[in-house]
């Protein structure tokens, strides 16, 4: 094979001269199969694991007895080529150039890769070509085939990116199937693409294409169009009328864009569509009334838009709709009996909408519905209750009016139904017993009504049962034990209700649960130890109950435990040692008889077993009953006098101890103080000393960057002068101070000295592993100062001070930064961080990303500080959970509440978001009103909800690209999730960073 390849590029290069050459001198012309030498060089640049090329031989005269190879049995050469599936990797090579009769080639579903060489032109011959779904990315080469010639061509689910060149479809005469779709394409969708007029199926999708769309010159005229899908992109402006044109249109999809204005008012005017998505845009007005022409249409989606006007009466006339989707719009009035012609629908979902009256009864002449979606409207009266005789898989009619008891079902529900919420209403009744033969239930709620009902131990016979939610419902009684006997719950909320007795032991039986909430009832008795089975429980809520007795310590095992609420009860003792349990802060405990906790003012109970007094009369004695009497009497007295001293002397016991405590802890705090006072003084004294005195000081200077001996002895002294201090945080206190004869500002950061490497090596070893930690967007490392009871760190100095004296400490006369300024902050940081996570193994974890940590070169260019300095640490995980909260309120992601900490990198991406809002918004991570505290996250998620994103922009900033601004804080919040595992790398971080900040003509949409 390897002589072939190397001959194929020979004949290459020197096609033009060899052709005189053949035959000459030897008379004998060389004769070569050209598609056994271009099948073999593109096989050469492929691996093959599983062998399915292993017929394609080199050695054969004609590859037409190959595997996945068929040959035109007139000539014998190579017609087609299907290789689909086959888990084959590497590029596509110019081998393919010698297949010059090949009409088709298909690759698909493999995992090719690269970009295409602009100089691979397949021959003119080729009338289909199928690359989708590989890995193929860069641009889309215009000489890739002959486009007068193609008439199939599908480069979708790739990564191609970049503009779509205008020229490509300059002579696109024979071209009928066009998919781009599932790639990073942007741009304008070329102004040529109207030439292919014999286009039926045009399928841009899944891309970045932006700007307005001529539809009236430009896509209304392909009138051969079948199927027309522009979906998913960044595309906005109207869509004119003019459909009508393209009579014979079967799909027109344009949900997720930027879409505006009415819908066309001639879409109806197209007689053949089955398939009709305008989701997810901007569209304003009524639905038109042509569209009750539609009557092919199978499926119809116009959710979240801002559509009005009243819900058509027309829409039964669309008989044969499986599919309708009008959720999220503003539409108005009742639903009209004509629904029930839809008797092929299966998916409905009207929720979020105006809608009210009751629900039509006629709906249950739907019968093959299987999911129904009426939440969030007005809907008033009963429940139909022949709805629950369909074979219903989703019933969401929450947040409305209606009333009425809840329906008991048939045999055939009971199969079917997965999803039932019936939330935030006002039925009342029983729930039924019934609900336990719901054998494929796996989420219901029944929250926010007024059942005044029982919990039916039936509920537990859900096998399939994951989240229960009855929070609010007027519930009475008791919690059945039975409730977890399926084993597969994960959420059970009962909160809210009037529930009593005592939480059953049985609930230990929840082995799956993770968020337990039984607050605001009226539970009594004691906690059961048998919660802490309850291995993968992560929220627990108990607060607002009558629970007493101890808190089991065994609860201190639950290592996934990340929430307790256990305030206002009767609790009292000592809290679990283990777990999240010491790390409760006040409001989780407070309220309760005497929970033993420094954050409670109240008394600490603790039940202690009472002393052991010994009875003498439990002795033989020799002695007469005369003397035994009198001893009786006496060892009656002795005893309580016994029983008095040990309790005189257990009492006495404790004051001491608690005394000599207060003592101890008064004594190490003047210590602490002295000790810290001495090192500054031994700091001031120690050059002074060593020049006057000729002896060698106890200190060492280490710059790494210096060609002079790692012992040299440094001078301190400057460093202690508080006119110098720039700054301090968690690890130590900053000072600027100038460096060597050339008086070169450097920072010196002053560590503290508790739980810092105490062996001058370790420190040595970790300091220098921090020192090659080198990147544009890092203070880097210079040297260190290590003295037995001082160490200090020798950083490069940021003269435009920090982040956090821009955003919140600028004085009136000091410009605001600008987006721009922004922008390149945000970058450079999740560059820096990159660096840190994805370039060292194990990766350097910064743990306190925080706007005062990111200082300000002279360019305004920002560089990370403190980064790793948790590996100096001896104890990291007390360290962090000691000073997490007070170092960086705000910016600890939620993971880091308990006790047993799982660091990684998820946790500076957490920090990372916040800082993002931070620096879009000039607000503070947590803010503190008059009577309430906004916490900067959840305010930026519901605002975004709300559509109000762009209102909480920092003022200060006058101008700013509000299609760069959103997509920005869309990627804090998805930086901020909850979840670890939902949040980027700092790699695809830095990716979605650039990708926003394009030029502004090939700028596009960024959705989370």
């Amino acid at each position: 094979m390897g002589f072939l390849v190397w001959l194929f590029y020979v004949l290459l290069s020197v096609a033009p001269s060899l052709r005189g050459c053949m035959g000459d001198g030897y008379g004998v012309p060389i004769r070569l199969n050209d598609d056994v030498l271009g099948l073999i060089v593109f096989k050469s640049d492929l691996r093959d694991p599983s062998s399915h090329l292993s017929s394609w031989n080199e050695d054969d005269d004609s590859p037409c007895s190959w595997k996945y190879i068929q040959c035109n049995p007139v000539s014998g050469r190579v017609s087609e080529i299907s290789l689909d599936g086959l888990g084959l990797t590497g590029r596509i090579g110019r081998g393919l150039e010698k297949l010059r009769h090949l009409k088709v080639l298909s690759l698909s579903r493999n995992n090719f890769s690269g970009s295409i060489s602009p100089q691979l032109a397949l021959t003119s011959a080729l009338v289909s070509l199928n690359l989708s779904r590989n890995s193929l990315s860069g641009r889309i080469p215009v000489s890739l085939v002959n486009m007068s010639t193609i008439r199939v061509l599908d480069l979708s689910e790739n990564s191609f990116s970049g503009a779509v060149p205008d020229n490509l479809f300059q002579n696109c005469l024979s071209l009928r199937q066009l998919s781009l779709a599932g790639n990073m394409l942007e741009g304008s969708i070329p102004s040529t693409l109207p030439r292919c007029s014999l286009l039926n199926s045009l399928n841009l999708s899944k891309n970045r294409f932006s700007g307005t769309l001529d539809f009236t010159s430009g896509i209304w005229t392909l009138k051969r169009l079948r199927v027309l899908d522009l979906s998913k992109n960044a595309l906005s402006g109207p869509v004119p009328n003019g459909i009508a044109a393209i009579h014979y249109l079967k799909e027109f999809l344009l949900s997720g864009n930027h879409f505006s204005g009415p819908l066309p008012v001639d879409t109806g005017l197209c007689p053949h569509l089955y398939r009709l998505d305008f989701g997810d845009n901007r569209f304003t007005g009524a639905l038109p009334d042509s569209l009750q022409r539609l009557n092919s249409l199978i499926f119809f989606r116009v959710s979240n838009n801002m559509l009005t006007g009243d819900f058509p009466s027309w829409i039964g006339n669309m008989s044969s709709l499986e599919y309708l989707d009008f959720s999220r719009n503003s539409l108005a009035g009742n639903l009209p009996s004509s629904m029930g012609e839809l008797k092929s629908l299966k998916y409905l979902s009207l929720s979020h909408n105006k809608l009210g009256g009751n629900i039509p009864m006629s709906l249950v002449y739907c019968t093959g519905l299987s999911v129904i979606h009426l939440g969030g409207n007005s809907f008033d009266g009963r429940i139909p209750e022949s709805f629950f005789d369909l074979g219903l898989e989703e019933i969401d009619f929450s947040g409305n009016k209606l009333m009425g008891s809840i329906p008991r079902g048939s045999s055939r529900i009971y199969e079917s139904l997965h999803k039932l919420d019936m939330s935030r209403n006002n039925l009342t009744g029983s729930i039924p017993a019934e609900m336990g033969l719901f054998s494929n239930l796996r989420y219901l709620n029944l929250s926010w009504n007024n059942l005044k009902s029982r919990v039916p131990p039936e509920l537990g016979f859900f096998p399939n049962l994951t989240i229960l939610d009855l929070r609010n419902s007027a519930l009475y009684g008791s919690i059945p034990g039975e409730i977890c006997d399926s084993g597969s719950l994960g959420i059970l909320q009962l909160d809210g209700n009037a529930l009593m007795g005592s939480i059953p032991e049985e609930i230990g039986n929840c082995t799956s649960i993770y968020l337990l909430s039984l607050s605001h009832n009226d539970l009594n008795g004691s906690i059961p130890k048998s919660i802490s089975n309850l291995n993968k429980l992560k929220i627990l809520q108990l607060e607002f109950n009558e629970l007493s007795g101890e808190i089991p310590q065994e609860l201190g095992r639950l290592q996934n435990l990340l929430a307790v609420n256990i305030s206002y009860n009767r609790l009292e003792g000592r809290l679990p040692v283990g777990g999240i349990f010491p790390n409760l802060d006040q409001s989780s405990l407070q309220g309760n008889l005497g929970i033993c906790s420094p954050l409670l003012k109240g008394p600490c109970k603790l039940n202690v077993p009472k002393p052991l007094v010994l009875n003498p009369n439990a002795f033989d004695n020799p002695m007469g009953d005369h003397k035994q009497r009198n001893r009786s009497s006496k060892s009656k007295e002795i005893g309580r006098h016994n029983f008095l001293s040990v309790s005189a002397i257990v009492a006495i016991s404790a004051a001491i101890l608690i005394t000599f405590g207060v003592i101890v802890i008064a004594l190490l705090n003047v210590s602490a103080r002295r000790r810290l006072i001495f090192v500054d003084n031994a700091l001031e004294s120690l050059c002074s000393s060593s020049s006057r005195s000729g002896s060698a000081p106890t200190g060492k200077l280490v710059l790494f960057d210096s060609r002079s001996s790692p012992d040299l002895i440094g001078n301190p002294e400057p460093l202690l002068n508080k006119a110098s201090e720039i700054g301090g945080g968690m690890f130590g206190t900053v000072y600027k101070v100038p460096l060597g004869t050339q008086g070169r500002m450097v920072a010196i950061k002053k560590l503290v000295t508790s739980n810092i490497i105490r062996y001058p090596e370790d420190f040595d070893r970790e300091v220098r592993v921090l020192g090659k930690a080198e990147h544009p967007n890092l203070i880097k490392l210079k040297g260190y100062y290590w003295a037995p009871q001082t160490q200090l760190l020798v950083s490069e100095f940021a003269p435009n001070g920090s982040l956090q004296s821009k955003l919140h400490e600028r004085l009136p006369s000091v410009p605001p930064l600008s987006w721009a300024e922004r922008f390149k902050i945000l970058l450079g940081t999740a560059k820096g961080l990159a660096h840190l996570h994805h370039s060292f193994r194990p990766p350097i974890i910064h743990y306190n990303i925080k706007p005062s940590n990111i200082l300000l070169d002279e360019n305004h260019n920002p560089k990370i500080s403190d980064f790793g300095l948790a590996r100096l640490l001896t104890e990291l995980e007390k360290h962090i959970i000691s000073n997490r909260f007070q170092s960086a309120l705000g910016y600890v992601a939620p993971e880091l509440a308990c006790q047993s900490l799982r660091v990684n990198e998820k946790c500076d991406i957490y920090g990372f978001g916040v800082m993002i809002l931070e620096v879009v918004t000039g607000k503070r991570p947590v803010e503190y009103g008059e009577d309430n505290v906004v916490i900067l996250s959840d305010h930026m998620r519901f605002s975004l909800e709300q559509g109000n994103a762009l209102d909480c922009v920092d003022p200060s900033m006058s101008e700013y690209p509000e299609d760069e601004v959103l997509p920005v804080l869309k990627l804090a919040l998805v930086c901020t999730s909850q979840i670890p595992s939902s949040r980027p790398s700092m790699e695809e971080v830095v990716h979605i960073l650039q990708l926003i900040k394009t030029p502004a003509p090939q700028r596009t949409g960024l959705y989370y």
